[in-house]
């Protein structure tokens, strides 16, 4: 039998684990930070290019741009973080763009880990939550990037972590550790409740702040989103209050709709600093908010058969953004659905429903439950609207950590394997095509395996599958770093001698999607760029004719190889190679990707770009 002492010991040494995976996954966020690769949204480069001519006007307003109704799409403090990281463009690196928001993302999920910790007295329940958020692909994707959700969900969810504190118990008040890993501190661990403790001062304090904290969170994306974080807000303050009472309501009502008040005109003040606020209200207002409450095909077709904009869509914009945790979070779900059926039960029986919930957990449930409603309702719809409650979601993983059954860990593990095994494939395909070395073909299967050993620990060994889930969704998130890494080296990169050929050059490049052109800002800096039609390149007679246009009208041609078999430049011997990369497709055609040639990730993956001269 293990003495006592072993097992403390056991315990002591699983609950430092955790504090080092964290570790682990802050440095993976880092790692490939600056990366032409990293997931990401294609409108990236949109506000990229956005920020980067206005940082060249030398002047805060107006927003500049030179693509058609594509300047006010986004108010300006998003554009502004960039130029501050920037340094007004003269460091324009995809590093400095992105590091802003990872910074935000990172005080969100510290936000997340202490309010999980001050809840349950337990400094590893906070370690987990905070793993837990990162371990979400949602926030891998849209966590790191230049156009990202993390600096409006940061200062939107600032309120509700608030709330969060309010509620809970002072330090001295603290009640004691939690005794049974399947259990949450009861209702009595909240020490008051706002109808009860809130007086106007605290009111005046608290509107204000959270005023200010809607206007900034509206000042990087939209207005709209006060809509959201307000109802929230207001929906949190009343479940959470053991009585509804008239006062209360007041109260509540009144507060948020000061701090709506305040956080509209923080907006505002957009109207009135920029030179023409009627661009603003075309563009912005009307053009990029209002546009989505409209739909041709009539709001009920799609909303019932929308497809990926539906309600039914919709319902699993949470499992969606979970990602290679989507599984847990079905899970917990399930936790949430078979409590409310036994209190139902008993309920019906005349019996005690047991013990409510405590206030916290009503003010969690109100997050995800508001954002999930209001997002529903226009006629278009994302998984990716709702990334703003996904700490919620991590914070109720968490404290429900033992209850969300084995199984659902072990199908999110399965996910993860699938996963692994795909990045492994493409891993072996690039080294086949000489696009990664031998060293780095062998860092990443290494990583591969290691993350399947986890996965194989996990599934075997029932007191690991809950840590390893979490581990391995996050290998899995270094496994693409490095599978990606040689593409920002020398494969992926033009060759250093071609910089010096081309200076205030005027160079053709493909685009298939909004300001793709702006990535050879970072590839061939100081050149300018004009965009063509990707669908005419090719090894055709009509695009052969096109590319030899190009050539004679520009100082140089950026042409790209679609059959990676190709070797050589299309127009040779009529033109000059000045130097090639590789390319992986980001947008493929319907029916280019099917279950024949999901294994063979070279036919649809990769393309080689050659950079031409006449």
């Amino acid at each position: 039998m293990t003495s006592p002492r072993n097992r403390r010991d056991r315990r002591a040494l699983l609950s430092s684990l955790w504090p080092m995976l964290l570790a682990v996954s802050v440095g993976i966020y880092f790692f490939g930070l600056g990366g032409q690769y990293v997931p990401t949204n294609g409108d990236e480069l949109v506000y990229a290019h956005i920020a980067r001519l206005t940082s060249a006007s030398g002047h805060w307003l107006p927003l500049a741009s030179e693509l058609h109704n594509m300047r006010n799409t986004k108010p300006p403090l998003l554009f502004w973080q960039a130029m501050v990281a920037t340094d007004w463009g003269h460091h324009w690196q995809l590093f400095a763009l992105r590091l802003p928001s990872l910074i935000y993302t990172l005080l969100i999920t510290a936000a997340i880990g202490a309010t999980v910790r001050r809840i349950t007295q337990d400094a590893q329940r906070g370690w987990i939550a905070a793993c837990v958020y990162l371990s979400f692909f949602c926030t891998f994707r849209y966590g790191r990037p230049y156009l990202t959700s993390a600096p409006e969900s940061f200062w939107l969810d600032l309120p509700m972590f608030a709330l969060l504190w309010y509620l809970l118990p002072r330090r001295h008040e603290a009640v004691a550790p939690i005794v049974a890993a399947n259990e949450i501190p009861p209702s009595k661990s909240i020490t008051g409740a706002p109808g009860s403790r809130f007086v106007f001062s605290t009111y005046a304090l608290f509107s204000i702040g959270t005023g200010l904290a809607f206007g900034l969170g509206a000042a990087y994306k939209s207005f709209a989103l006060i809509a959201p974080a307000a109802a929230a807000l207001w929906c949190a303050i009343l479940f959470s209050a053991p009585s509804l009472t008239s006062r209360l309501m007041l109260g509540a009502t009144l507060s948020v709709g000061i701090s709506t008040l305040v956080g509209l005109g923080i907006f505002s003040l957009w109207f009135l600093l920029d030179p023409d606020p009627g661009a603003i209200w075309r563009e912005f207002v009307i053009g990029e908010n209002a546009g989505k409450l409209v739909d041709r095909q009539g709001y009920w077709h799609e909303a019932l058969h929308g497809g990926s904009s539906s309600l039914w869509a919709m319902l699993l914009a949470y499992v969606e953004n979970a990602g290679l945790l989507a599984f847990v979070a079905m899970g917990l779900a399930g936790v949430g659905l078979s409590a409310l059926v036994r209190r139902s039960i008993q309920r019906f029986r005349g019996g005690a429903t047991g013990q409510p919930l405590p206030g916290y957990v009503w003010v969690l449930l109100a997050w995800l439950g508001v954002w999930l409603i209001v997002f529903s309702l226009p006629s278009q719809r994302s998984a990716r609207y709702v990334i703003p409650a996904m700490p919620a979601l991590a914070m109720l993983v968490a404290l429900y950590w033992q209850r969300i059954r084995r199984g659902w860990f072990l199908a999110s593990l399965l996910l993860v394997g699938l996963a692994t095994l795909a990045l492994g494939r493409i891993g072996w395909v690039m080294h086949d095509l000489q696009i990664a070395s031998t060293p780095a073909w062998v860092s990443a299967l290494t990583l591969v395996l290691t993350t399947c050993a986890v996965i194989v620990a996990g599934a075997f060994k029932a007191a690991w599958t809950r840590a390893c889930t979490v581990g391995a969704s996050l290998l899995v998130f270094a496994s693409f770093g490095l599978t990606v890494a040689p593409l920002d080296g020398q494969s992926g990169r033009y060759d250093a001698a071609a910089n010096p050929r081309l200076s205030n050059a005027r160079i053709a490049v493909p685009s298939n999607f909004n300001a793709q052109y702006e990535r050879f800002q970072f590839l061939l800096p100081g050149n300018r760029f004009a965009p063509f039609d990707f669908d005419t390149m090719g090894s055709s007679p009509a695009a052969l004719e096109k590319l030899q246009a190009l050539l004679r009208t520009h100082d140089a041609v950026v042409w790209v190889q679609t059959d990676p078999a190709l070797a050589t430049a299309p127009c040779l011997p009529n033109c000059t190679v000045l130097a090639r990369r590789w390319v992986v497709k980001e947008r493929h055609k319907s029916g280019e990707i099917t279950w024949a040639n999901l294994w063979l990730p070279h036919t649809w993956l990769f393309s080689r770009e050659w950079l031409l001269t006449q």
